[in-house]
């Protein structure tokens, strides 16, 4: 059956773009009275909640975020992604179909609940141990990012909703579950399912602090997890930390497991230094057989889990990264100021992974029908500042940029590496950039409001697959998301 396709005339594009704009400027116009709103809430605000809820050395704590988001091109939210929205990154439905403005959730942070332990037990040694769960305040559920893929799976490209992958699944504690023992003199040893040192490090030295709507370190785990989201928290794991003044080092382990997201044994080093205000790291990780999950699109089934399973990759990961920040404060000595510089670099390559049995994680089944055949190498830089005032204001600034190699996957059994779009096959060197600028108001360590955009652009090869973009093409797909919300924590 062919399609009549009927002319757009100059005055609807007029009244289309029009309309847009007259919607951003509304939310540009919220954001500037957030500053009144605060400024008036400030001297009345009683703060009901105690400064920790402890009691013998056991913490409870947690987060719920939620607000009001505007996307260019975007997606329905959903209930168990983390963050809800979808944003540009490697494992996109790339089904961008028009504006959204909707409630969200997540912005600056993921919601979340957990317990921490740390009690004497004598000869300078403390029990420490923490449990954690991330989950969507809007929608009630645990955090199931493998399930917002699931759920999607049988729609066509264009009537999905968010979706992507992450090592948050469903699980009790999707976030970490450990437990060991802490000395002063003799460091730190854990055990359980715990943040890869490349995650840990990001939080430190990312200047949107791994927010789902303002920072690409925040809402893909692809960096996290050393170039595959699954691989960002380590199940098995056991972690050896030691800290001084000046100099930290960290090294980490994890067996695998055929439900853990890595099948095979990852192990990684981390080592670091703190002097007059400035810090400095560096991390590398190995990761051997890690879990990719792919966005399916339209299989001709209604099936909401695709038999045999989740279309997947399996990988192994290397990555080597040195980040850095130097702090400073001006002022006089009852009212300081700090601005905070940041920057990072990562350099990731993956490379073929062999895959017999296992499921992703959260014990979700998977169906591996493709597999790399050449080392694919992604080079990242990233860079901002975060301007503390005295008066509780918080203004931040980061820039992020990513440029993927040539590479193929399931075609030939080696690829040639940096030849552009026009003879790469599958998958084409390509870009992406994004910025993104963040106003957020402290009025005590519970209660915050904040306003932000982010926009990002993807470019060639990694914008394979958005609309107006085809395999061995040229093309690119941008996207502009503004979100203002607040954030309470105990």
């Amino acid at each position: 059956m062919a399609l009549a396709l009927r002319p757009v005339s100059s005055r609807q594009v007029i009244f289309t773009e029009g309309y847009k704009m007259k919607r951003l400027s509304y939310l540009t116009a919220a954001a500037m009275g957030l500053g009144l709103a605060c400024t008036a809430a400030q001297a009345q605000l009683k703060d009901p909640l105690p400064d920790s809820l402890s009691l013998g050395g056991v913490t409870v704590y947690g987060t719920v975020d939620v607000g009001y988001a505007y996307q260019s091109h975007g997606v329905p939210i959903n209930g168990q992604l983390p963050g809800g929205l979808e944003y540009q990154a490697f494992t996109t439905t790339r089904n961008f179909q028009g504006s959204v403005s909707t409630v969200a959730e997540s912005g600056l942070e993921q919601s979340k609940v957990g317990i921490r332990v740390a009690e004497p037990i004598g000869d300078e040694f403390s029990l420490v141990a923490q449990a954690e769960t991330g989950f969507n305040p809007l929608s009630g559920q645990l955090t199931d990012a493998c399930n917002s893929i699931a759920t999607n799976a049988g729609k066509p490209q264009g009537e999905q909703t968010a979706n992507a992958d992450s090592s948050r699944c469903g699980q009790a504690f999707n976030s970490v579950l450990y437990g060991g023992t802490s000395s002063k003199d003799y460091g730190t040893l854990t055990f359980g399912r715990q943040n890869s040192l490349q995650l840990a490090a990001l939080l430190q030295y990312d200047p949107q602090q791994l927010s789902y709507a303002f920072s690409f370190l925040g809402y893909s785990g692809f960096n996290g997890g050393a170039g595959s989201t699954q691989a960002a928290r380590w199940d098995n794991s056991v972690l050896y930390a030691y800290r001084n003044s000046y100099f930290h080092v960290s090294g980490m382990y994890s067996s695998g497991g055929q439900d853990t997201g890595i099948f095979g044994r990852a192990y990684g080093g981390q080592i670091g230094a703190t002097w007059m205000g400035a810090s400095v790291d560096a991390v590398y990780e190995k990761a051997n057989n890690a879990v990719n999950l792919r966005s399916s699109f339209d299989d001709g089934t209604a099936n909401p889990l695709p038999t045999p399973g989740l279309a997947a990759y399996i990988s192994d990961d290397t990555s080597w990264n040195i980040m850095g920040k130097y702090a400073l404060e001006f002022g006089d000595a009852a009212q300081k100021d700090k601005v905070t510089f940041y920057a990072g670099y990562s350099h990731i390559q993956k490379a073929h992974g062999d895959y017999t049995t296992g499921g992703g994680q959260g014990s979700y089944p998977i169906d591996v029908g493709i597999n790399i055949n050449a080392p694919a190498v992604y080079n990242m830089e990233w860079l901002g500042a975060r301007y503390t005032l005295n008066t509780n204001w918080n203004f931040v600034a980061a820039y992020y940029h990513i440029t993927q190699n040539s590479w193929t996957i399931g075609l030939t059994p080696v690829g040639n590496q940096g030849i552009g779009c026009a003879a790469a096959g599958l998958l084409c060197s390509g870009d992406f950039d994004e910025a993104s600028v963040v106003v957020d108001y402290v009025f005590n360590k519970h209660y915050d409001l904040y306003a932000g955009m982010n926009w990002s652009e993807v470019k060639d090869g990694l914008a394979n697959g958005f609309s107006g973009t085809t395999v061995g093409t040229a093309g690119s797909e941008n996207s502009t998301t503004f979100m203002m919300g607040g954030r309470v924590k105990f």
